[in-house]
């Protein structure tokens, strides 16, 4: 191009107007309805409802919702290579794994430390919470950030005025530090919050079936924590509902990043999530009629 035409070019391009700013969200980096590979479960963790990394980064830790029992197994196959008993029978729902520590909950708040989860004899300690059975305790994950359990709520907020509202879900914090559950949620997943998201995603996927679930005027959260996990490298939250088949994300402020539908052919209950150390997503899902599979995503940054 001869000099003359491309100082006009740059001329023009100055000089008009500014172009309305366009935002451009990332995409989501996974493909969660095409695993990367997938982990068939023995029948003793038909029920699995727990999904945390190992310390050794070789070993995947999981519980079933019956028995006090952590089962490990490997990564790569989904073979169950260790099974650590820690306490009776019980409605167990969400584990993680913390250096050499293994914490579980139970869905009536309960927590249980397996200190040196990999000794032949571990400890184990019951910590009782001020959360009971009616707030259906389902999901578990470790904020390295602040040394704190997140502690995921299906059922009532426990107490406040939002105690009662049908509207709300709570996730709660358990400070390792203090060994102690802090009072207050630290996250509100809300109603009006998944709305005002919806509002400014005019080609999400499944726009219109969503809108549908939290439309105005409904009278319930259709969206129930069922797992909860922290990515390694972008630190923000996800945060499974088997009610609804939905994955949502939030960054460390509790603002909403985006909302994934979960296809039901493939994630039958998700219950189970964690990250690898790279960002590998494994989503672990109830047997229900048939076995329970765990599924390997990659991420795709």
């Amino acid at each position: 191009m001869p000099k003359s035409l491309l100082i006009l070019f740059f001329s023009y391009f100055l000089s008009a107007p500014n172009p309305k700013k366009i935002e451009v969200h990332p995409s989501f980096p996974y493909q969660l309805n095409a695993p990367n590979a997938i982990f068939e479960m023995p029948e003793s963790l038909k029920e699995i409802s727990g999904l945390s990394l190992c310390s050794d980064s070789l070993h995947l830790a999981a519980i079933n919702d019956e028995e006090g029992i952590v089962f490990l197994f490997d990564k790569t196959n989904g073979e169950v290579t260790k099974e650590v008993k820690f306490w009776d029978d019980g409605d167990y729902e969400g584990l993680e794994v913390v250096g050499n520590d293994i914490y579980v909950v139970k869905s009536n708040g309960t927590i249980y430390q397996v200190k040196n989860y990999a000794a032949d004899k571990p400890e184990t300690h019951k910590i009782k919470s001020f959360l009971c059975k009616e707030n259906d305790v389902e999901g578990l994950a470790f904020n390295p950030e602040n040394n704190r359990l997140l502690i995921g709520c299906k059922g009532k907020i426990a107490e406040g005025e939002d105690a009662d509202s049908a509207t709300k879900k709570a996730i709660y914090e358990f400070d390792l530090d203090g060994m102690a559950m802090l009072n207050k949620p630290c996250y509100l997943l809300t109603l009006p919050s998944i709305q005002n998201y919806l509002k400014h995603q005019d080609k999400h996927d499944h726009l219109d079936k969503f809108l549908k679930t939290f439309a105005e005027g409904e009278k319930e959260l259709k969206f129930s924590p069922s797992g909860i996990a922290i990515h390694p490298v972008t630190k923000n939250i996800y945060v499974t509902s088997s009610k609804g088949k939905m994955l949502l994300v939030l960054d460390q402020k509790g603002k909403i990043l985006h909302l994934e539908k979960l296809k039901k052919k493939i994630h039958r209950q998700p219950e189970g999530i964690c990250f690898d150390t790279d960002g590998t997503l494994y989503i672990a899902n109830e047997g229900k009629d048939d076995k329970a599979l765990v599924y390997k995503f990659l991420y795709q940054n």
